[in-house]
């Protein structure tokens, strides 16, 4: 007698082309369900949490819904969130306009732009690093302001910061840290520069944090740009004559 043989089942598992022929077919028949009410309370699909259960197509459509809401509202928490912060840096930059228009002297001007760092935004550490002489402020007392020849060799390692105009943010090199924050130089773990002057022909504004991650390099640097243009404009602005 010849043992029987066990044939080989049909495989159940579709093919990419059969998926795409019926994701096509329920794309263009969306319908296709609504009469069919007994085949889709069968249909069973493995639950999203993977603990082995399976749920209704319904439900399962139910809980897409659900995390897009979800999404949807964290999205947009953080529209609303970033708006306000927004509001706040702008009113903080229009603040610090206004005490810079009414200071006639660039040393009050310097003092108002100190104030406002420390004040409005919490710059714990920072300094105003010049290459050329500012009428006005050579006999001022800050240990904010600090004063370079422009071929000082320590600048080289900012000329790509130079050549692009724009503020850079995130973790600085050893020198660079030593050469700006000499007197506490272990503690900064972030900073933010920004050129003063066409691609910085005066100088640049550092501003230091202790934190790693409080100045990285996929913030916006649109404020700081703000900063850096009203220091520019006051430190070369004329003082008031009186008539």
């Amino acid at each position: 007698m010849t043992a029987p043989t066990n044939k080989p089942s049909k495989s159940v598992t579709p093919s990419l082309a059969n998926d795409t022929s019926v994701i096509a077919f329920l794309t263009e028949h969306p319908e296709f369900f609504e009469n069919r009410e007994a085949l889709l309370a069968t249909l069973r699909l493995p639950h999203h949490r993977g603990d082995g259960g399976t749920v209704s197509l319904v439900e399962r459509q139910l809980d897409v819904l659900r995390e897009r809401s979800r999404e949807t509202e964290l999205r947009l928490k953080t529209l609303i969130d970033n708006g306000h912060a927004n509001d706040a840096l702008a009113e903080k930059i229009h603040r610090l306009a206004l005490r810079l228009i009414a200071v006639d002297s660039v040393q009050g001007r310097i003092k108002s732009v100190e104030l406002s760092l420390r004040d409005d935004f919490n710059a714990a550490e920072f300094v105003i690093l010049l290459t050329g002489a500012v009428p006005g402020l050579a006999s001022i007392d800050t240990r904010s302001i600090r004063f370079v020849d422009s071929d000082h060799a320590e600048l080289k390692s900012f000329d790509s910061l130079f050549s692009s105009g724009k503020p850079r943010c995130g973790r600085i090199r050893d020198s660079q840290r030593d050469f700006l924050f000499p007197s506490n130089p272990m503690a900064i773990g972030s900073a933010a520069l920004v050129p003063l002057g066409t691609q910085g022909s005066l100088g640049l504004l550092a501003i230091a944090s202790a934190d790693v991650d409080h100045f990285n390099p996929t913030m916006s640097t649109e404020f700081l740009a703000r900063i850096g243009e009203l220091i520019s404009a006051s430190l070369h602005r004329p003082a008031a004559v009186n008539a």
